[in-house]
């Protein structure tokens, strides 16, 4: 039976044991048994930071760039050549500069890589309103339907759009097709960059067999630490356990590890919105007084937040908190920032101050919060010079959740205190 594929590069059918697209002799082929029957899509610009300096400065062309702040500040983005050297994101700038001495070091312009990822995200929204952003610079994608629509095959689609982005903005992307979110997301680290894979459900399994327990997103390193101190060391393992017994010893998380060490997961591409206000709140299973429990659950919240903020592009000036006393009466407590912000450390210091004035012995059955007041963002978090470190750490923190999970990096704030 032939396995359908496509050239890359000028959408053309190659049949079986080509090497090379016979129209325009290209080695960029795609082939995979179900191509056809894929429509989920993830997305994410390689190396978007470091990319776009590259881009606009020639010069930059062959040399390791690092985007970050100075010798005492981090590493958000590391171009292709610099990760030869073992360079990444998060990492210390000086850490950075001992593993390579000719690093070049460019300040971040936020405000530039915004302009260019809004453009990428109307690019996407032109193939499927069905667009799930996850950062400045990846999202979702649920192309179902749409080969009507546009006259060719979702991967020729998406494989067209590829080829547009490089075209209009001198940036690669990198591309994961299958059958769900999950899948797409891995699919798309395979070919890294301007790489283009597809992952089937019935490949799925013995794909991830080998694989680490820390490979399934959401399972930091902690949490891998214990399933491994457990028996679980690989996938595999995972695969051999009995749903229940999962379940039985780790509740929710046990399904949903269960689930996604064969590859089924079942979550929507959930599309953007207009958004006048980004906020998370929280009921408690039971009424909280003390500050300090209280301080951690604010700082969950904050994260949530911020992430929210990040991926649309959006910074804002008004954070709202709001409390639920235990007789049900709602509190809500706002303060204005100096500037425009979508960083968790600003939110929750601001958020933290109101807090500290309204814990005095009532109990509260819920806390939220929230910023308002928004606007695109501008990258005022990396020109203020009092917050400019911590932002550009923060960054990229980020960066590292965003391959290896929310767990990948974690706050010793929001640990339980043991």
């Amino acid at each position: 039976m032939a396995t359908p594929g496509f050239c890359r590069d000028c959408l053309t059918d190659v049949p079986d044991g080509t090497a090379r697209c016979h129209a325009c002799k290209s080695p960029r082929l795609l082939r995979h048994a179900a191509l056809d029957d894929l429509s989920i899509a993830h997305v994410d610009c390689d190396a978007f930071y470091a990319t776009i300096e590259k881009r606009d400065n020639p010069d930059l062309k062959d040399k390791p760039v690092a985007v970050g702040g100075s010798t005492r500040g981090v590493v958000a983005a590391a171009c292709y050549v610099a990760r030869t050297y073992g360079i990444r994101s998060a990492m210390p700038m000086f850490e950075a500069k001992r593993r390579c001495p000719h690093l070049v070091v460019v300040k971040p312009d936020m405000a530039k890589y915004v302009a260019v990822g809004r453009d990428i995200r109307q690019m996407m929204l032109d193939l499927t309103p069905q667009v799930e952003p996850l950062s400045i610079d990846e999202a979702f994608l649920d192309l179902a339907g749409t080969a009507r629509l546009h006259g060719l095959s979702v991967a020729k689609v998406l494989a067209r759009f590829a080829k547009a982005v490089e075209q209009r903005h001198r940036i690669t992307v990198s591309i994961g097709l299958a059958p769900n979110k999950f899948l797409a997301k891995i699919a798309s680290d395979l070919d890294k960059p301007r790489g283009f894979a597809a992952l089937s459900a019935d490949e799925a399994p013995g794909f991830l067999a080998p694989k680490p327990v820390g490979f399934i997103y959401g399972v930091g390193k902690v949490t891998a630490e214990r399933l491994q101190a457990a028996g679980y060391k690989t996938i595999a393992d995972l695969q051999r356990t009995d749903r229940t017994d999962l379940m039985r010893h780790y509740g929710e998380e046990g399904l949903r590890l269960s689930r996604l060490a064969f590859g089924l997961d079942d979550r929507k591409v959930e599309p953007e919105r207009e958004t006048k206000s980004v906020s998370s709140e929280t009921t408690f299973d039971r009424d909280i007084d003390d500050f300090r429990p209280l301080e951690r659950i604010l700082w969950q919240q904050c994260e949530r937040v911020s992430a929210r903020l990040k991926a649309h592009g959006l910074a804002g000036t008004t954070v709202t908190l709001k409390l639920k006393s235990a007789d049900f009466k709602i509190r809500t407590r706002a303060r204005a920032l100096s500037h425009p912000t979508q960083m968790a450390n600003l939110i929750f210091a601001a958020g933290r101050d109101l807090l500290e004035a309204e814990t005095t012995g009532t109990k509260f059955r819920l806390l939220g919060i929230g910023l308002s007041q928004l606007s695109e963002a501008a990258g005022d978090d990396l020109t203020d010079l009092l917050n400019r470190r911590s932002a550009g750490a923060e960054l990229a923190v980020d960066r590292l959740r965003a391959k290896f999970g929310r767990n990948a990096v974690v706050k010793g704030l929001s640990l339980d205190d043991e």
